[in-house]
């Protein structure tokens, strides 16, 4: 007993680096958050220029990593006059109601090489479950950090009624980031 009392320390000890938190990160100029979708056929691509991320991320802990992205749904663009008017409206965004979207992270898993970020996405008052491939890359005391996944529109109700034909405005939207990071 008296042996395993004196080891106690020595075992928490050695147990106590396998038990820190993954590292944190503030996001950097050159960050973007975008998405790509269909109208009438045709691609397009749109981002947000508003938006935070809180991220604490170790590819070798990664049940103690986090995402947690809020974005300005204002500040959406995708460089037509038209949908850049009608996107922030009740019929899509609907931002005099629901102002922003967040996505929280709720764990990372391993596909193969492939991690990917399991999370819930709150858009117009609906939250749904949403998985992200994650690809980051260590640079120096930084990162980049590079995510994809696609988002069903009529889930969150975004462009639903006269707008839910998914033959003219595609059902799924490719979302993609690619953050710059700086360690804290």
């Amino acid at each position: 007993m008296k042996t395993l009392t004196r080891l106690a320390p020595l075992l928490l000890a050695l147990a106590l680096p396998g038990l820190a938190s993954a590292a944190d990160y503030t996001v950097q100029t050159g960050s973007k958050l975008g998405f790509s979708g269909t109208f009438q056929g045709a691609g397009f691509d749109g981002s947000f220029g508003k938006w935070t991320a809180v991220i604490s991320y170790d590819a070798a802990k990664l049940a103690s990593s986090k995402f947690d992205v809020e974005v300005d749904l204002a500040s959406v663009k995708t460089g037509d006059k038209d949908r850049d008017g009608a996107l922030p409206g009740s019929d899509f965004f609907n931002v005099a109601k629901f102002p922003k979207a967040h996505f929280v992270t709720t764990g990372f898993r391993q596909n193969g090489a492939q991690v990917i970020a399991d999370g819930n996405l709150t858009l117009r008052g609906v939250t749904k479950p949403v998985s992200l491939n994650v690809t980051f890359k260590p640079q120096g005391t930084g990162a980049t950090l590079d995510v994809a996944g696609t988002v069903k529109r009529l889930d969150f109700g975004v462009g639903g009624g006269d707008y839910a034909d998914t033959s003219v405005i595609g059902g799924d939207v490719k979302v993609t980031a690619h953050v710059v990071l700086a360690a804290k």
